[in-house]
């Protein structure tokens, strides 16, 4: 947890009684924790300094295993048993060994993903669902992914390409392979994007997202889409409600997607399981090295997801 306003190395890990479930509650003893760039800004200050909130728990979501139920565990996908493996989200408090949650918050975990893969699915991927239909996505667009290759942006890739979408996606050029091989094309940003983007898509491009917050990916989709309701942002607030477009998950004035966030899980579980979606991992630490992980998160230069690993 943090247990103060500032950089990662406000955090610390400290020992406390981990409780019985009570009635619809399930505990679970975690395998892997997802990190997001959501953690980190929760204690840096972005969204307040008010002493009160001190110290701050972190982390919205995790996989592991169900070790004890209350009366009516009911989950998503059914009853919550012991002994069975599931994924939490979104799970307040997510970077801890054990877990005290309502079992409305747990959905199984696909057999064929592994606990780092599973920890680090379900925050990324369903802001890539919000993302994909705010935008509007159709199967016949061509949609421009600013931020491609980060852990929200490998999910969108995947989601959109998977409704038969022509996916144009930003990132350096040492992560276009990887885009490739999703079945997007990739594109360089930096100086000249708007021209190189008209040239892979000269019929035009019909909605755009920023997943990364730059002046470059808000001032491109402008420049490329028609439609302003069509063009959605995840980290450019302040620029976006001054272009009039829209603005999801945390951020002032954003839309949070609670229940569109809710209802994709199963359907990411089902993608995975089917072999339509792949969990990227670009790395994992520790759960008492959770400051190195998010030094890490904070370059912006992850390919695929961090996780944590009690």
């Amino acid at each position: 947890m943090a247990r103060a306003y500032g950089g990662p190395e406000v955090l610390s890990v400290i020992d406390v009684a981990v409780p019985e479930p009570g009635p619809g509650e399930a505990r679970i003893e975690v395998r892997a924790v997802g990190v997001n760039p959501f953690d980190h800004k929760v204690y840096s200050g972005l969204f307040g300094t008010d002493p009160a909130n001190l110290p701050l728990r972190l982390g919205v979501e995790a996989a592991g295993v169900v070790t004890a139920v209350g009366a009516g565990a009911i989950g998503p996908a059914g009853p919550v048993e012991v002994g069975d493996e599931v994924i939490a989200y979104r799970a307040p408090g997510a970077y801890a060994a054990e877990l005290v949650l309502p079992a409305s918050l747990l959905v199984p975990k696909p057999a064929g993903l592994s606990w780092a893969q599973a920890g680090g699915l379900m925050a990324a991927g369903a802001t890539a669902v919000h993302v994909l239909e705010a935008i509007g996505l159709r199967g016949n667009d061509t949609v421009l992914l600013h931020g491609a290759a980060g852990g929200v942006g490998l999910m969108a890739v995947q989601l959109a390409v998977e409704q038969g979408a022509t996916v144009l996606g930003t990132a350096s050029p040492a992560k276009h392979d990887v885009l490739r091989d999703l079945g997007a094309v990739p594109i360089a940003y930096g100086p000249g994007l708007a021209d190189r983007v008209r040239a892979a898509a000269p019929e035009g491009v019909h909605a755009a997202a920023d997943l990364v917050g730059t002046d470059e990916a808000v001032d491109v989709s402008l420049e490329l889409v028609a439609d302003r309701k069509r063009i959605a942002t995840i980290a450019a607030f302040e620029r976006g409600a001054g272009a009039g477009i829209k603005l999801l998950g945390s951020g002032p004035g954003a839309d949070p997607g609670a229940a569109v966030r809710a209802a994709a899980r199963l359907r990411l579980t089902e993608a995975v399981e089917a072999g339509r979606l792949r969990v990227l991992v670009a790395g994992s630490h520790p759960l008492r090295e959770a400051a190195a992980a998010h030094r890490q998160i904070m370059t912006g230069h992850t390919t695929g997801k961090i996780v944590l690993i009690p």
